[in-house]
């Protein structure tokens, strides 16, 4: 019960932290504006989680491009802590290799749950046409995973089907993810 308990404790904390850790790297990349001058309420929030954790990595990861290699190693960090913590609180003896390989792959799903529920806000969004800036942020965060699907399927009825689409793309990645990590996970 107590493995339980702490287990759900580690994944909320672990997994926001790592979740807006990687929001941070994405929006960094796609240049959207975080600072509080630009209005963004998101930023702000991403900032103020992240910052104790990205910063001090910054001065030793440099990045590399537009890719900001301290918020992914921080969200990795993160990840690394709740797969050690867990993996000491079952007692388990040996085989702690496994725990960066449980990261990494935490990492990955943490990325493709994200989209997920990306993709799921732009769609209520689009239907209700609502003009606040979370709506253009959620856009320009959808919006280059949606390009190409566009390109290849049609309006049906003027709906736009995309986001159906990538969210099926999403959960078959979810599921190919899962397998990897089982089949990873045996062969050590």
């Amino acid at each position: 019960m107590l493995y339980q308990i702490v287990s759900l404790l580690l994944e909320i904390v672990c997994g926001i932290l790592s979740g807006v850790c990687l929001l941070r790297l994405y929006m960094q990349y796609q240049r959207i504006p975080m600072s509080a001058r630009s209005g963004n309420p998101l930023g702000r929030f991403v900032f103020a989680l992240t910052d104790w954790i990205v910063l001090p990595l910054r001065r030793v990861l440099p990045s590399i491009g537009a890719l900001d290699t301290a918020s992914l190693m921080a969200a990795f960090l993160l990840q690394l802590a709740e797969f050690g913590v867990l993996w000491l609180l079952a007692g388990a003896s040996g085989g702690l290799f496994a725990v960066p390989i449980l990261a990494a792959f935490g990492l990955a799903r943490m990325t493709i749950s994200g989209m997920t529920g990306a993709v799921i806000v732009f769609a209520v969004l689009s239907w209700i046409q609502t003009q606040s800036p979370m709506a253009d942020i959620i856009e320009r965060l959808v919006a280059p995973l949606l390009m190409p699907i566009r390109r290849f399927l049609p309006l049906v009825g003027g709906i736009d089907l995309s986001p159906l689409v990538l969210l099926v793309i999403l959960q078959i990645s979810a599921i190919v993810l899962g397998n990897l990590q089982a089949a990873a996970l045996m062969a050590f």
